[in-house]
């Protein structure tokens, strides 16, 4: 089954609203590993890959709950540029 087609039934077997809840919570559990690993200096990756996953594949769903995966694409490629040249400038003055 591919990706797109999984998060779909999931919306559909489990519910629009418990799935968006769903994406809070994991979200919610990659901030604490993330604050863990940085402010703790926790040796954690095993966790922050276990929760980056799960953030991945929760934001599939609300892609394809709310049908706005070409948006977040596009926005994702123009936010990218941005940062392209946000680096850009910096290393030019930082040479």
């Amino acid at each position: 089954m591919k990706e797109e087609d999984l998060y779909r039934r999931a919306v559909r077997v489990w519910g629009k609203g418990p799935q968006m809840l769903q994406v809070v919570e994991e979200m919610a559990e990659l901030t604490k590993e993330i604050l863990k690993n940085v402010n703790r200096k926790k040796d954690n990756l095993a966790e922050l890959i276990e929760e980056a996953a799960d953030v991945e594949i929760m934001l599939g769903q609300l892609k394809c709950c709310y049908d706005i995966e070409r948006q977040v694409a596009d926005y994702k490629s123009g936010k990218l540029k941005v940062i392209e040249g946000r680096l850009d400038a910096w290393e030019q003055k930082t040479k």
